[in-house]
Formats: structure tokens, sequence, C-alpha cells
């Protein structure tokens, strides 16, 4: 269900956190010259989007956090230095609200990171209308909708990066997962063509490219993660390639690394990668 925002000065909301001061954080060897600052995170209120706010606030970030689920939202802005908007995204001009509350909290912003996502598992025929219509709606056009409200601020600073969440199953189709890996392919392209749209602002986009994560969203989806392999990372390993990604200004990070290996092969011999995925699954 939608929730309200929780701020000081809204009807019925706790009043949020003063966000704690920056401490001087060091930089990993070969990092770029991005330090902590301000930060969105989307789907925070559980999973990876949880993690990544983890990751961030230890690492100095201020943080707001967006999730539709106030409980859970609030339960990871407690151990971060965070302001909360607890919203469905879905609902019309929510990032609009959202964008603003941000900018009202932290000033502006220096990186979004989109990791608000929902699956679903089953044959595609099966499927039913309104499955279709919020996998598409939660894991591509809120967050375009997101990003078209946050760039112009990032742009005009002339700073900033976007971490867009994608998925191994966007770069290689999931049997059973089709309209799915159709909403992360179409992110990763936003990805690559937003890319290049944006070279020379000083704002940067990257992809994060997960596998199969430790998270409640095989749950959620309707069916669980059946395979013996891969097997699931924890989203912790996900929240460290956001990282990397934010603060060396990478464009595709994958996590874990090797699953650079199907993608490629798939990219140079989709003959025999169709074949392997057949045999295999």
């Amino acid at each position: 269900m939608p929730h309200a925002p929780s701020r000081a000065g809204t009807p019925g909301a706790s009043d949020t956190r003063t966000p704690a001061p920056l401490p001087d954080v060091r930089e990993p060897p070969g990092a770029a010259a991005q330090r902590p600052g301000t930060a969105l995170v989307t789907g925070a209120s559980s999973g990876i989007g949880a993690a990544v706010a983890r990751r961030l606030s230890a690492e100095g970030w201020r943080l707001v956090l967006n999730g539709r689920d106030a409980g859970r939202l609030a339960e990871t802005a407690a151990h971060a230095a965070a302001a909360v908007f607890p919203e469905d995204l879905t609902r019309p001009a929510a990032e609009r609200r959202l964008t603003r509350f941000a900018l009202d909290e932290v000033g502006h912003l220096d990186l979004l990171v989109a990791c608000a996502g929902v699956g679903w598992a089953g044959d595609f025929t099966t499927m039913t209308r309104r499955a279709f219509d919020e996998v598409m709606e939660v894991n591509l056009l809120t967050t375009l909708r997101l990003v078209r409200q946050v760039l112009p601020h990032m742009v005009e600073a002339g700073s900033g990066r976007v971490v867009l969440v994608g998925s191994l199953a966007g770069a290689v189709g999931v049997r059973g997962e089709a309209v799915y890996s159709a909403s992360k392919a179409a992110v990763a392209v936003f990805a690559d063509a937003l890319r290049h749209e944006l070279r020379g602002t000083g704002v940067g986009v990257s992809l994060v490219v997960p596998g199969v994560v430790d998270t409640p969203f095989f749950e959620r989806r309707g069916a669980p993660y059946a395979r013996t392999r891969p097997r699931p990372v924890p989203p912790e390993r996900v929240a460290d390639a956001v990282w990397r990604a934010a603060v060396r200004g990478r464009d595709e990070v994958y996590a874990p690394a090797w699953l650079r290996l199907p993608v490629r092969v798939r990219g140079v011999a989709p003959g025999l990668y169709r074949r392997l995925a057949a045999t295999f699954g």
C-alpha cells in the first residue's frame, strides 16, 4: 500500500534524524575523486537497497531512503544517517515528490542508486496483466521517471552519478522470467544510451549487474530459487559493487565478477550460448 512521506512537519509523521557529520573516509587505491556525499537510494526497505544504504552510510554518505514498506524502511534508517520517504513510486508524481523531499533534506544529490524492483516467475502465457504491468512499471518506468527528475539538478551542478541496478537476466535472458528479463534489458540499454548523452557534463552513469542474490525477492515473485548453481550471493556483495561503481566511476560492475563470462560468450558466440543454455538451463 502507498505510504505518506515521513518528515518533520508532515501530519502524523515522526521527525527524521539530523544526519551526522561526514567522517573522513579514505578512498581505495585507484579510486576516482568521488568522496562521500549525499545519496538517494530507492528500494531501501530490504534486500539490495537496504544493503546499499548500510554500506554507503558506513562510508560516510548522507542518505535519503525510499521504499514501499514504511516499517522496514525505518529499520534500515535506524542504522544510517538518513531521512526516509516511504512511498510507492508507481503512484502518480511520486518521483517528483521524492526528488523535492531529497533536495529539501540534503540540499543536492551526488548519487542516485535505483534498487527498486520486483520479479515474477512462470510461463509468459500464464502471466496476468496486473503482474505484467507491475514488473514493467516498478523495474523500468519508475526508474526512468526518477532519473528524469534528478538528472537536471546533477547536470546543473556539473557532477553526480546515477547507479542503476540491473540483472544478469537482462543480459542473457532467463527461462520463465521473460518480462522480468525484458525490463532489466531495457534498464541496461537505457544506462548505455544515457551515458553517451551525458558525456562532458560531469555526470556519470553506472550499471550494476547482479546474478542470484539471497534476498526476499524470490519469495515475493511467487516461486523460490530452485537451482543448485549459481549459488546466491549475499546482498552485501552487490552493495560492494554499487560502492565501487559510485566511488571509482565504473560504467559497469558485475556481482560476482565471473558473470561477465556468460555475457561475453553470448556476445561472441550466440549459437554456442543458446545450446549451452538449452542443455544446462
